[in-house]
């Protein structure tokens, strides 16, 4: 397991932690290309097994993984992510959208707008290629439960594996322990079937 620490990591310092903002937000996925080249070059890896997992920002990068490097990665798992920055800015609770929009852009503004449409996961949606497990709480006051449900719309209508979980008694990830065990099957279950190529029994009769 690899806990890449991308530009805009915060530990390194101011600078370091403000290298993705605004119009350099792609640099943090470049870096994740990075680690791909990386893995393929360590023998003890295996580059043909590879699955990205991320929460709330980390959604986002699962996402644009996905759409980014899609012939690289076995499958994707996005927890509470960002699928649309747009959307994200303009549906999150107002006390953190002023802060939201200093890392990200202020999408009142036309060309930032474009600029966040055309990165966004969603607008690429159609390149993703590979089984998708998408997690989200239904109260989530940060990243609302629609930039989950915009983004399982368009795949759905895709002939790819997408697995949608949703608590409905859960915000900004789960923390109930009963929703927090269910998705830890799930996830295994998902990596069973399309990672390891493993059927999965579901122990139905």
């Amino acid at each position: 397991m690899l806990f890449p620490n991308v530009r805009g990591s915060t530990g390194y310092g101011k600078t370091f932690t403000k290298l993705d903002n605004g119009y350099q937000r792609e640099d943090a996925v470049k870096d994740i290309g990075a680690l791909l080249d990386w893995i393929e070059a360590e023998p003890g890896l295996d580059g043909d097994r590879i699955l990205v997992s991320g929460v709330s920002y980390g959604g986002y990068m699962s996402l644009a993984v996905a759409t980014n490097y899609a012939d690289r990665i076995r499958a994707s798992i996005n927890v509470v992510g960002i699928s649309n920055f747009v959307t994200f800015l303009e549906n999150t609770e107002d006390y953190r959208r002023d802060l939201r929009r200093v890392e990200y852009g202020d999408e009142r503004d036309p060309q930032m707008r474009q600029f966040l449409t055309e990165i966004s996961p969603l607008t690429s949606a159609d390149k993703i290629q590979k089984p998708m497990l998408v997690v989200h709480g239904a109260n989530d006051p940060r990243v609302p439960l629609s930039e989950a449900e915009q983004l399982v719309g368009i795949l759905a209508d895709k002939e790819i594996p997408v697995w949608y979980l949703v608590a409905n008694d859960e915000g900004h990830g789960f923390s109930k322990k009963q929703n927090i065990d269910y998705q830890f099957y799930t996830n295994i279950m998902f990596m069973q079937q399309f990672l390891l190529d493993e059927p999965v029994d579901s122990g139905g009769g």
